[in-house]
């Protein structure tokens, strides 16, 4: 009785390991004999390979590319190159709770770094007939964020029959957000009315959110937060909830170099929605009330010094102009 090792590599599988398969002959194998040999590790390989799978997975977060993301950052900077970083965005959005319900609030200015690229954008986006989302950051990935999930609240609702709360809302929101580390640029102030009343919440880049009787976000949200703050007051009646949230957007317009031109609102109640486009124009251009004109002579010269410059004519032509 004899026997030798066939040597057998499992990378091709994905397997980490060489096996080894000890096989028992006591005379030359036939060709019928190897095939099946071959057949019989190969065999154990796959077996192998399916064990593995079934391994559990180590829990938490996998940072593996971070090692190769400072490489690559480290070749782009060799070469001249910089990696992309972070768009600063411009806005003011807000939100308020009062008696009824809630109301949102927004500017209408668009910015492609220090040019004005839209006037009158609008930034309060429909999710459900009862809720509604404001949206600052990149305005592509708002727009596609808010249409995303108007579409899949209106699948959960034929699938439920049921009307969508605003905290299921949300919550889609977030664990979407957060799939995407961040690189996905919206931040949302989601607002609405379901069966268990009045709710506003606020939804960051990277998932986090936070659930307050008013919120500001955008790059105004400093100026804005600061008239809510001053003059806040629980159960608030419409007129005047309506005149704090434009005071607010107001404040971010004339603050915030990223924020301008008009005010948007959007009162949610159990009764319905009213969507006030253009609700206030804060930058509206008036009428000059004066001349600034001044005769000569007005201001005195003080001194006058004239030096004259030596020139050298180099080169002298006449052009003709036809005149009509």
């Amino acid at each position: 009785m004899g026997g030798y090792f066939l040597q057998w590599s499992g990378r091709g599988l994905g397997l980490s390991s060489e096996v080894k398969v000890k096989v028992e002959a006591v005379d030359p194998l036939t060709h019928t004999d190897r095939v099946y040999r071959v057949y019989r590790v190969w065999t154990v390989l796959i077996s192998l390979k399916m064990m593995q799978s079934l391994e559990p997975q180590a829990g938490g977060f996998n940072f593996n590319n971070c090692s190769r993301n400072s490489v690559l950052e480290s070749g782009l900077s060799e070469l001249g190159f910089k990696p992309p970083t972070a768009r600063k965005t411009g806005t003011t959005i807000a939100g308020v709770v009062y008696k009824d319900g809630v109301i949102l609030g927004a500017d209408t200015r668009a910015t492609d770094d220090m040019v004005v690229a839209d006037k009158n954008c609008m930034k309060i986006h429909y999710i459900a007939p009862k809720i509604y989302c404001c949206g600052a950051g990149v305005a592509a990935d708002a727009e596609i964020t808010t249409q995303i999930m108007a579409s899949n609240v209106e699948l959960h609702m034929l699938n439920t029959g049921r009307p969508p709360l605003v905290a299921m809302v949300t919550r889609q929101l977030k664990q979407m957000l957060f799939r995407y580390q961040g690189h996905v640029g919206s931040s949302l102030i989601v607002g609405g009315v379901d069966v268990t009343g009045p709710h506003l919440y606020s939804v960051y880049p990277h998932g986090s959110y936070d659930k307050l009787p008013f919120l500001t976000m955008g790059s105004g949200a400093a100026a804005a937060v600061s008239v809510f703050e001053d003059r806040f007051k629980p159960k608030m009646e419409l007129e005047e909830a309506k005149q704090l949230v434009r005071d607010a957007i107001a404040a971010g317009i004339f603050c915030d170099l990223g924020s301008g031109s008009n005010v948007d609102l959007c009162v949610i109640t159990e009764g319905g929605v009213d969507f006030l486009r253009g609700y206030d124009k804060p930058t509206e251009k008036g009428q000059r009330g004066g001349q600034y004109r001044y005769k000569p002579g007005t201001t005195p010269v003080l001194t006058k010094t004239v030096t004259p410059l030596t020139l050298d004519v180099v080169d002298e032509s006449v052009q003709t102009m036809e005149s009509t």
